[in-house]
């Protein structure tokens, strides 16, 4: 690999030695050839690269503390319901590195304060950006919400279709996974992100 390339991959991850960045490069061109590919073709010489580039994308919620966008918060001016529906996500399976991807809803009555909405996407990018299972990604949104938000009550439901499911193993094809995650005492918000 070039060094301009590699002076690229070390500036987005910096904590990394470059030869732990080499030997990622080096095992997925080792990939291409067990299943029967040319690392060396013209279309596949630079794909290490542009893998390991992409995969600091997916990866990028492990350099960001996502709470921390729900700290920007205002006086609440009311007790009253707020919904934010179909924040769309993408993830990937810690279990294939398979993506899935959906949208999550959240609700929750407030208690002292609120926050932008613009904020709910940006905290629930922070956690879908790493390894993940669906059912953990629901639980710390919620978690997040109730403790930094402090409301009366929160629930979260994320919807996602799984390739891991989708693509390979059950070919479900057009299959999608709920998850719900209530914090609080109010349950009935269920109902308002069904």
């Amino acid at each position: 690999m070039d060094q301009i390339k590699k002076t690229y991959l070390g500036e987005l991850y910096p904590e990394v030695d470059e030869t732990k960045i080499d030997e990622v490069v080096t095992g997925i061109e080792s990939l291409f050839e067990i299943i029967g590919e040319d690392p060396n073709r013209e279309g596949l010489q630079d794909t290490p690269y542009r893998f390991v580039k992409a995969f600091a994308e997916y990866s990028q919620g492990y350099r960001e503390d996502p709470r921390k966008h729900l700290e920007t918060q205002f006086a609440a001016e009311s007790h009253d319901i707020v919904v934010v529906k179909d924040i769309p996500f993408e993830s990937l399976c810690e279990h294939h590195l398979a993506r899935f991807h959906g949208v999550a809803h959240v609700a929750y009555i407030p208690n002292d304060k609120i926050t932008g909405l613009s904020k709910f996407p940006r905290m629930i990018n922070g956690y879908a950006r790493r390894l993940q299972v669906q059912e953990r990604l629901t639980a710390q949104v919620a978690d997040a919400i109730f403790e930094v938000l402090n409301p009366e009550a929160c629930a979260v439901v994320i919807e996602a279709t799984h390739s891991c499911m989708t693509a390979r193993g059950a070919m479900a094809h057009g299959s999608s996974t709920k998850t719900f995650a209530v914090r609080g005492a109010d349950r009935n918000l269920l109902t308002y992100l069904n």
